[in-house]
C-alpha cells in the first residue's frame, strides 16, 4: 500500500492546508497506524447525521450505529420522527429491516445497493480495509484532521464509488465521511459521537 500511495500522498500534502509541518513519511506512517487501529477494532458505537442526495431530492436523517466486525451490526433511525425507529440489522452480508408501519423508500445510491442506512457501516469498512488512494492533512472546521480517500484500486479517480474520511489524528475517531459515485457526492455523514471498542475490551464469556 505504501508504494502505491506514496506519490499521491506527496501530491495531496502539497495541496491540503495544514500539511506543511508533516513530511510524506510522517503522513504515510500515520496512515498505516490508523489502518492498524481500525483493523484491531471489535466494534464502534456512534451517532450519525446523514444527508443522502438523490439529485432531485435530499434526505436528512439522524441515526445510531452499533457496528460489529463479527456478528450483527445495527443501524437505527432516530430522526425525522416520521421514520424514527426503523432498524437495519446486518449480518453475514444480509440486511433485515425492522419497522412498525413506516418505510424508508429512498432507493439505492450506487450499483452495489448503498442506501442511507448502509452509509455508516460502509465508511467503517472503508477505514478498515478500503484501498487508500490518497492521504494527507486537512482542516475540518478548526480541527486539523487526517484525511483519507479510498476507492477501487483498478478504477480511475472520480469513477465508481469513493469514500473520503476525516479522522482525529490523535484518537483516530472518525469525524466525518463522504461517499461519492462517479464524481458526485451522494452521502455526507457527520459524526456527533464516536466510541471505539478494541478486541481486548470485550468481556470474557461466562
Amino acid at each position: 500500500m505504501r508504494k502505491a500511495a506514496s506519490a499521491l500522498m506527496m501530491t495531496l500534502c502539497l495541496l491540503l492546508p495544514g500539511c506543511g509541518g508533516q513530511s510524506m513519511d510522517e503522513v504515510d506512517q500515520l496512515t498505516l497506524d490508523l489502518r492498524g487501529a481500525y483493523l484491531a477494532l471489535a466494534g464502534v458505537t456512534a451517532q450519525l447525521e446523514v444527508e443522502a442526495d438523490y439529485g432531485r431530492r435530499v434526505y436528512d436523517y439522524a441515526m445510531e450505529l452499533d457496528w460489529r466486525r463479527e456478528g450483527e451490526t445495527t443501524v437505527t433511525v432516530t430522526a425525522p420522527e416520521t421514520v424514527a425507529g426503523i432498524t437495519a440489522r446486518i449480518a453475514d452480508g444480509e440486511t433485515l429491516l425492522e419497522y412498525d408501519g413506516v418505510s424508508l423508500e429512498t432507493g439505492p445510491l450506487d450499483e452495489s445497493g448503498l442506501s442511507p442506512l448502509g452509509a455508516g457501516p460502509a465508511l467503517l469498512e472503508a477505514a478498515a480495509g478500503g484501498f487508500i488512494a490518497e492521504s494527507g492533512f486537512d482542516t475540518l472546521g478548526e480541527t486539523e484532521c487526517l484525511r483519507l480517500l479510498c476507492r477501487d484500486p483498478e478504477g480511475a479517480p472520480g469513477e465508481g464509488t469513493e469514500y473520503i474520511l476525516w479522522f482525529d489524528p490523535v484518537t483516530w475517531d472518525l469525524l466525518r465521511g463522504e461517499i461519492s459515485v462517479d464524481g458526485r457526492r451522494v452521502i455526507t455523514c457527520g459524526i456527533t459521537s464516536f466510541t471505539k471498542e478494541e478486541a481486548g475490551d470485550q468481556e470474557a464469556p461466562d
